[in-house]
């Protein structure tokens, strides 16, 4: 779709950040605070798409979390991104089994829609997504989909890594995010192509969020 600018962007952000970390991890303050401006964004997002208005308390556990033990992460700016992922799943399903509630799913604000991060052959129909209507899409898919979503476009994952945060395989996220991508572009009237490595994927039909796939 004529994106070639988007990896490099995408390079250019993952640079900036890996940089930042790690002068963190040497113990410069500002470094850290850079990282946080970077990550935060759309890890909120992320949070608010499992804990709802709760997103900001479970992020603050979260980042006590990532502060203390930066010095055990080992890896680049978009191994950062999936680390910090992980460890603020870590702490929602800690905080939903604190409540014996399940996920639910809560708005997306535009400005997180615009983190950098991988986009895949549906990000036209996602960059006209408003907040409210994000909101209303989002919402109506299962939940295996949604945070495959919610990983991919807001987090900026890339398939492996936001596998590795789910704890699934890469193919079952990659089709997870496909179908909700395309649910996405149907319903905004946006033609479907194919999915990201070139195989369309199947469709069985719209479910509620939450709903097994």
């Amino acid at each position: 779709m004529g994106h070639g600018g988007e990896p490099r962007r995408r390079q250019a952000y993952d640079g900036e950040l890996g940089a930042a970390v790690a002068r963190a991890q040497d113990g410069d303050e500002t470094a850290f605070a850079v990282a946080y401006r970077l990550v935060q964004p759309g890890l909120l997002v992320y949070l608010r798409g499992l804990v709802g208005d709760d997103a900001e308390d479970v992020a603050s556990d979260a980042w006590l979390e990532i502060a203390r033990d930066l010095g055990r992460f080992r890896g680049d700016g978009a191994g950062f991104r999936g680390w910090t992922a992980t460890i603020a799943r870590h702490r929602a399903l800690d905080h939903l089994r604190r409540l014996r509630v399940r996920p639910q799913a809560a708005p997306l604000e535009q400005d997180a829609l615009n983190v950098p991060g991988p986009l895949s052959t549906h990000d036209q129909a996602l960059e006209t997504l408003s907040t409210e209507r994000a909101l209303e899409l989002v919402r109506s898919l299962p939940r295996d989909q949604a945070e495959a979503v919610l990983l991919r476009v807001v987090v900026g994952l890339d398939g492996p890594a936001a596998a590795r945060v789910l704890g699934k395989r890469p193919g079952a996220v990659r089709t997870a995010a496909h179908r909700g991508l395309k649910r996405l572009a149907r319903h905004l009237g946006t033609p479907h192509t194919a999915h990201e490595d070139g195989k369309a994927a199947p469709d069985d039909g719209p479910r509620t969020l939450g709903e097994p796939t």
